[in-house]
């Protein structure tokens, strides 16, 4: 069997249903770039066939992928690696750190600081058994006491065992304890802003907004972050640098 085929094969002894296995082990197959961006998959049947699951886990696991982006579909061509952004290790900064580099005077406004089980999306991306707690992260972040971004975050509860404890800057929060964030995957998509957003924004309902999810790994490489950053595009300005 090739390789990357029987590195995604579930633990039938694990009590994590098979279908999240397998949709973990494909989402760390694609961050270790063991899939290409814009490579084809291979069909649910050839999937089931290779790595001997039934055809609904090998759908569920495909589909739960292209919910979190990692995964497209072209109607009548297949499903394809999404292309993603990554951060390179210079450039892996923190909201606090990258205001203040450009003269702002950065804060947070809390919304939630909770200690909570995972739901599936955080069981997948953290690599997380079911059962298990994460810390949950809610706040406004604002520069010069305008709202910049609200932002979501989960880790895993071992990492931020008291969310209470994290003062103005979670990354160094994360220094402190010895689990630096020291690389970062980021998925970018566009959306309306939901009343809800809106409101913490002060904007207006459906406005457009920039949502980044990023997966941040500690030097030992686990995914420890898993942050939905709702940005304003009148505030932000992103610029990617390409290289040959």
């Amino acid at each position: 069997m090739e390789t990357r085929w029987s590195a995604l094969m579930p633990d039938a002894r694990n009590v994590t249903p098979l279908y999240l296995q397998l949709a973990r082990n494909l989402a760390t197959a694609i961050h270790c770039g063991v899939w290409s961006a814009g490579e084809a998959l291979p069909s649910e049947r050839t999937l089931s066939d290779a790595i001997g699951v039934s055809r609904i886990t090998a759908r569920k696991a495909i589909e739960l992928l292209v919910e979190q982006g990692l995964i497209r579909r072209a109607r009548g061509a297949g499903s394809f690696i999404t292309p993603r952004v990554e951060d390179p290790l210079s450039r892996l900064t923190g909201f606090t750190k990258k205001m203040q580099q450009r003269g702002f005077r950065p804060d947070s406004v809390w919304l939630e600081r909770d200690i909570r089980a995972a739901n599936r999306d955080e069981l997948v991306h953290l690599g997380l058994s079911p059962g298990a707690a994460v810390a949950s992260l809610r706040r406004l972040r604002r520069a010069d006491g305008i709202v910049m971004a609200v932002e979501h975050s989960a880790l895993p509860a071992a990492v931020v065992p008291d969310p209470h404890a994290i003062g103005v800057s979670l990354y160094s929060y994360l220094e402190q304890r010895g689990a630096a964030v020291v690389r970062a995957l980021q998925h970018f998509r566009a959306v309306n802003a939901s009343s809800e957003i809106a409101s913490l924004m002060d904007i207006e309902p459906r406005s457009a907004l920039l949502v980044i999810t990023r997966v941040g790994y500690s030097a030992d490489q686990r995914a420890i972050e898993l942050t939905d950053t709702y940005c304003r595009d009148d505030y932000y300005d992103f610029v990617a640098e390409l290289r040959t």
